[in-house]
């Protein structure tokens, strides 16, 4: 999805569970419990949860991941994230579970190492930069630690 004038402004960097990543890439954290905040809505969407996700007006896709847990299938998760993060240089790209902290964190964190964050720091990056109490498990923040670029 673009914009009107057939573009894509990139986000507010100050907007709410905007996390800018050291390559500049801006992806956007969000708890689908909660309304969707104002501002431009995403171009494409990663929704992380056990069941099939609900159908939005712009591009999505859904990865089966239950929450506190870790992906139902890694292989399928590293192709989604690896396309959400390729997206990202050009794209409105939000990452979104039901809460906003645990999966999404893990998802952010990876996002970070495939952006050139070490895997032992990713954790600690997203914490700083998007929520601190985000990656919420002792499997989750090993997934992110055995996850390479």
């Amino acid at each position: 999805m673009t914009d009107r004038d057939g573009t894509t402004e990139p986000w507010q960097e100050s907007a709410p569970g905007i996390l800018r990543l050291p390559s500049g890439r801006l992806v956007r954290g969000r708890a689908l419990r909660r309304p969707l905040p104002g501002g431009p809505r995403p171009t494409y969407a990663v929704h992380l949860l056990g069941r099939r996700a609900p159908e939005v007006p712009w591009e999505s896709v859904w990865l089966r991941w239950p929450d506190f847990r870790l992906p139902a299938d890694p292989d399928t998760a590293r192709a989604v994230l690896t396309d959400a993060w390729e997206r990202a240089a050009d794209e409105r790209v939000e990452i979104a579970c039901g809460g906003g902290r645990g999966r999404t964190g893990t998802a952010l964190a990876c996002l970070a190492v495939l952006d050139g964050v070490p895997a032992d720091e990713a954790v600690d990056h997203v914490r700083r930069h998007y929520d601190r109490h985000a990656v919420e498990t002792p499997w989750q923040r090993r997934y992110v630690r055995r996850f390479s670029a």
